[in-house]
């Protein structure tokens, strides 16, 4: 904390002079941290170039402009650099958002220079300055209290404990006591903390970087966050069936020229085989949903720093959560009022009007608290009781350390003097010098009050009229006038959303530093599991192997340490969860970046937990975590529709490429017409699919397994099975129309539009794997709309449009020959619906 060789003068009640404080902030530079997730444009550009996916589906694009088709290589490349945009524009307004987020949270500071108070950015503090603390301010920098009139500050940023800690002043000297957060009576300030009783002066010892919060911000950087699964899978497969595509192809090209002697038509052969099996699409189904995904929450305000945590979110096992403002709304309310003869009162969420006894004990514990409070607890007397006209303060006795109470001094009109005082119940018990029967019947209801999850204080009164106050609260004669239970409210959506998350198989880990008892009457009312409770002690006793065991059953955390919550998360990932954390203070940060997908609360949160989480709630409602799962489970399952489609629809391609050197036909598919059905495939899989709801139990099921894979043999087997059906059909209508003897033209005019039409079926089917077809026909998807027009007319087109029908070799198809193709088209669609409907169940485990 010391001042070090840059230092030019020793501390002063003058502050540094403005030619100091300028040379300070060049040399030291600006009190904020570094902001090592901001990423300018140009390098989320650089990132999401660099994506393996993304440069597959590159690579695609440039193998068929090598192969020489142009068209589709536009095409494909077209569709890279829209997926580029998409997830640049996201990421881009990600960005921004935090950027206002951090403006927001970027206070000034009232700092002395040269004699003289000025308001300058907290960014523009430097080390030595002389920092004004006032009620209410936010703390911009590291430093000792040098002066200070009964100041208290909420250092719960840093330790995690809600309750504020006292300050004493040490003068200009520098203290020499060991630098640590948290604990009362010390003389050291840190920055982000918040001045919640009395004023003083501050010597700036540290800024940015070199501050307690600096420091957790740059250990983060030790802590490696993992690979999302999903993007892994994915990679496997799309690398596997290109080298499958690759091999197929140039086998295709061999045997066609072997055993039909023409090596043009073999090659052509081997290319329409090569680019029906290339998959190109996966890497555009996972860069679209991700960015999609991510846009559409940014709807819900929740951020998405990372895409790929979205889909990861869906596969949450586990959710640790705070207490404090996550689960509560971070606000004091009077619950409860007792009274010295044994009424008891509980005070709705709403306002009510009091009289008697109870009216007094409010008005008392309002007359007891600061005239304009910042203290939660304060402003909850002042919510109930307004203000008593005709009284005036005169004098004000502070918390002390041997008497955790306080007392004002209050004058009237007619000149009687009311004194009134709150505190612990053990303090008060003792300025009204209880006898020991009293005190154990009211230590016994603070007993019963903390079991609801109450923080209670007790209010006496008293008179005096005696001349010169007493030098201590302690030399009035008190009267004990009741009990206060204060409550922070549980935010209401909370209940709701933890009981989904329970229905869809997510297990809540409440972690608080509030004791055990308020910490699990708090868990009850939110109905989070009836689990054991663990305790910061406890843990601090356990060896990891003790400590996975342990909070397997655990529900409740209390009393933990902020170094703590890093090892439960660990704990829980070393048994095989996926685990999602939810916080906002600094203290938070490293658990937040150690889960597998940390959650920030922008509202409340600091810049060092927004950047090491990878999805930020700006309206901080536990709420929109669910929604989050939510959507997280709805993508997951829309990926693997899109990506069962393409697999299904890339076999009948395949096996229509293949089919006329197996039965002696001529070539059915060029490059042409693979070009066109992508045309079908790529944007259903990239926005039909994406644009479908949630399947009606997506948040009644169990999350899948960590190590489940991308398909599971049900999926696999249904994709198999579809495209067999599909092939089935288009070459069973290109063998009959062959036989019958029709030229070549029309047998590939058939055989496409059997295809085109099962690959319609296709659509429609996988839609909802949870609904059936009817209903998916009666659901509006605008992007299949405008897919199927498109479709339908180009179809159309080829048979009405010579130029087209030209450039698709087609000829045109007799009614009758349409109708057995549309009939043959159906029955396939309405066995597929028949099978799908059996196994739903096992398409969606």
């Amino acid at each position: 904390m010391g001042m070090n060789e840059h230092s030019a003068a020793e501390p002063s009640w003058l502050g540094l002079s403005h030619e100091e404080a300028a040379t300070r902030f060049v040399h030291e530079g600006a009190n904020e941290l570094p902001r090592s997730g901001q990423r300018p444009l140009w390098r989320i550009v650089v990132e999401v170039l660099r994506e393996p996916m993304l440069t597959l589906l590159l690579a695609a694009g440039l193998i068929y402009l090598v192969l020489g088709d142009t068209r589709e290589a536009l095409i494909l490349l077209v569709f890279a650099m829209l997926s580029v945009v998409i997830t640049v524009v996201q990421e881009a307004r990600t960005e921004r958002a935090l950027d206002a987020l951090r403006d927001l949270t970027s206070p000034h500071a009232m700092v002395i220079r040269a004699g003289e108070r000025l308001s300058v950015p907290a960014r523009e503090v430097v080390r030595g300055d002389l920092m004004v603390l006032d009620e209410g301010d936010r703390v911009v920098a590291d430093g000792w209290l040098a002066q200070g009139d009964a100041v208290q500050i909420d250092e719960s940023l840093l330790t995690g404990e809600s309750v504020p800690v006292r300050k004493v002043a040490c003068g200009l000297a520098e203290p020499t006591e060991e630098v640590r957060p948290g604990g009362d009576d010390l003389p050291f300030v840190y920055s982000g903390t918040l001045v919640v009783r009395g004023s003083g002066l501050a010597i700036v010892t540290a800024t940015g970087p070199a501050s307690q919060i600096g420091r957790i911000g740059q250990a983060l950087s030790s802590i490696e966050t993992e690979a999302p699964r999903l993007q892994q899978q994915m990679r496997r497969l799309a690398i596997g069936l290109a080298v499958l595509g690759g091999v197929a192809c140039l086998l295709a090209i061999v045997l066609y020229g072997l055993m039909r002697g023409s090596w043009l038509d073999a090659a052509l052969a081997g290319i329409a085989l090569g680019m029906s099996m290339l998959p190109e699409e996966f890497p555009v189904v996972l860069a679209v949903f991700l960015a999609m995904g991510a846009m559409r929450m940014s709807r819900a305000r929740v951020l998405t720093r990372r895409a790929s945590a979205i889909e990861t979110l869906g596969a949450a096992t586990v959710l640790c959560t705070d207490k404090t403002g996550t689960l509560t709304e971070n606000r004091m309310r009077m619950a409860q009022l007792r009274l010295p003869d044994g009424t008891v009162h509980a005070l709705s969420a709403h306002a009510e009007v009091l009289a008697g006894d109870l009216e007094q004990l409010a008005e008392l514990g309002m007359l007891a608290s600061a005239p304009h409070p910042v203290d939660p607890m304060e402003i909850a007397f002042h919510d109930v009781s307004a203000p008593v006209p005709g009284w005036s303060l005169v004098r004000t006795y502070p918390l002390d350390p041997a008497l955790l109470a306080m007392s004002n001094v209050w004058s009237g009109e007619a000149g009687e003097v009311l004194v009134a005082a709150k505190g612990a119940p053990e303090a008060i018990a003792g300025l009204c010098r209880m006898a020991d029967a009293d005190r154990a019947r009211v230590l016994a209801d603070v007993d019963a009050m903390a079991e609801a999850g109450l923080r209670v204080l007790a209010v006496a009164q008293a008179s005096w009229d005696e001349g010169d106050l007493p030098d201590s609260q302690a030399g009035f004669a008190f009267t004990f006038r009741g009990l206060v239970g204060l409550a922070d409210p549980l935010r209401a959506s909370v209940p709701d959303a933890v009981r989904q998350c329970r229905e869809a198989g997510i297990r809540i880990v409440m972690i608080t530093g509030d004791y055990p008892r308020t910490a699990r009457a708090i868990a009850a009312q939110a109905g989070i599991g009836d689990g054991g409770v663990l305790t910061g002690d406890e843990l601090a006793t356990m060896a990891d192997a003790d400590l996975c065991e342990r909070i397997a059953t655990t529900t409740v955390c209390a009393r933990i340490m902020p170094e703590q919550k890093l090892r439960i998360v660990e704990a829980l990932k070393a048994g095989g969860d996926i685990v999602a954390m939810t916080g906002d203070g600094v203290n938070d940060a490293p658990s937040l970046k150690a889960a597998h997908i940390g959650i920030a609360m922008g509202g409340r949160g600091t810049d060092v937990a927004r950047e090491a989480a990878s999805i930020v709630l700006l309206d901080d409602d536990f709420g929109s975590i669910v929604e989050a799962v939510r959507l997280g489970r709805r993508i997951y399952d829309n990926i693997r529709k899109a990506i069962g489609f393409i697999l299904a629809a890339h076999i009948p391609i395949a096996g229509l490429a293949l089919l006329p050197l197996l039965a002696g036909m001529p070539l059915l598919l060029g490059p042409v017409h693979i070009a066109f059905i992508e045309m079908i495939i790529d944007p259903v899989c990239s926005l039909v699919f994406e644009a479908e709801v949630a399947e009606h139990d997506a948040m009644k099921r169990p999350p899948r397994r960590p190590d489940a894979p991308l398909f599971a043999r049900a999926l696999v087997g249904w994709a198999v099975f579809q495209g067999l059906v599909v092939f089935l059909t288009a070459g069973g209508v290109a063998v009959f129309l062959w036989e019958s003897g029709h030229d070549a033209t029309v047998v590939r005019s058939g055989a496409f539009f059997a295809l085109v039409l099962g690959l319609v079926g296709l659509i429609l089917i996988n839609r909802r794997f949870s609904a059936s077809l009817l209903s998916a026909l009666r659901r509006p998807n605008p992007a299949l709309a405008v897919v199927l027009a498109a479709v339908a007319s180009i179809l159309a087109a080829t048979q009405v449009v010579p130029f087209v029908a030209g450039l698709f070799r087609f000829s045109t198809v007799a009614a009758h020959d349409l109708a057995l193709v549309g009939m043959v088209s159906l029955g396939a669609l309405l066995l597929l619906e028949w099978v799908k409907l059996r196994w739903a169940a096992r398409l969606l485990a």
